[in-house]
């Protein structure tokens, strides 16, 4: 988690809903320059002693389990909803509701302080018209960007944690559970993914091979296609207040 993030943001058309993605076009293609959210660092001590909180938090909750366990008090505390970035660790522990960037920024830094090997993870999921119009609407009634809401197509975030093998289990942040690798259709399935682990490796998510660092769709019949992206790492430009996920 950086310590020193300012403004993270996406660079964004706004206002815009992003329809169905063309036959001809990757499911990611509209966010696949887009980085994982942020939480923001002071750089003082309100932020540190917040940040420690929620690592001594999880620590309690646990009590000793398995610290592959999903850390599943974050979403009790924490109802999913609209966020507006930037966000600050003094801030979080106060807020009643933040979005899947944060709730996935939270989960990875408890992961990675009880030592497991975690990365920060992009999803595209496929949902309703009739969903996506409800999450439209209450984002833009907070102020919220709706980038991430397509007509069928959602971009949203999580965490994954690789155990030695170089196996993944995919963590959604927001719903509280981990991802199911069967599930690549029809309403929450998982469309496409990426996985921000250092380039060159392979990862296997069940029956899927997942290319580390890259944008790979995924088939229903659980074979994972690696499609890289043209700037796997890109970065975003600056626009203030802006969320740059839900």
């Amino acid at each position: 988690m950086s310590l020193d993030a300012g403004n993270i943001t996406r660079e964004v058309s706004s206002p815009v809903i992003v329809g169905n993605v063309s036959a001809e076009l990757p499911v990611y293609q509209p966010w696949q320059n887009w980085e994982p959210s942020r939480i923001s660092h002071h750089g003082r001590a309100c932020c540190e002693i917040a940040r420690e909180w929620i690592v001594h938090t999880d620590f309690a909750a646990l009590n000793g389990a398995n610290p592959l366990s999903g850390p599943r008090w974050l979403r009790h505390k924490f109802e999913w909803g609209p966020g507006v970035y930037p966000v600050y660790w003094c801030e979080v522990p106060k807020k009643e509701k933040v979005d899947c960037g944060v709730l996935a920024a939270l989960a990875h830094e408890v992961f990675m302080n009880r030592g497991v090997r975690c990365f920060r993870t992009q999803l595209v999921q496929e949902f309703t018209p009739s969903a996506s119009a409800q999450w439209y609407a209450a984002w833009a009634q907070e102020n919220a960007v709706t980038d991430w809401i397509g007509d069928t197509l959602i971009y949203h975030e999580g965490c994954a944690i690789v155990t030695r093998d170089s196996n993944l289990k995919l963590w959604d942040s927001s719903a509280g559970w981990w991802m199911d690798p069967k599930s690549t259709s029809g309403y929450g399935s998982l469309a496409a993914v990426r996985v921000s682990a250092p380039a060159g490796s392979e990862l296997y998510w069940g029956e899927h091979v997942i290319p580390a660092g890259i944008w790979t769709t995924l088939c229903e019949n659980g074979t994972g296609v690696g499609s890289a992206s043209t700037t796997p790492g890109g970065r975003a430009a600056e626009l203030p207040t802006r969320s740059p996920a839900d």
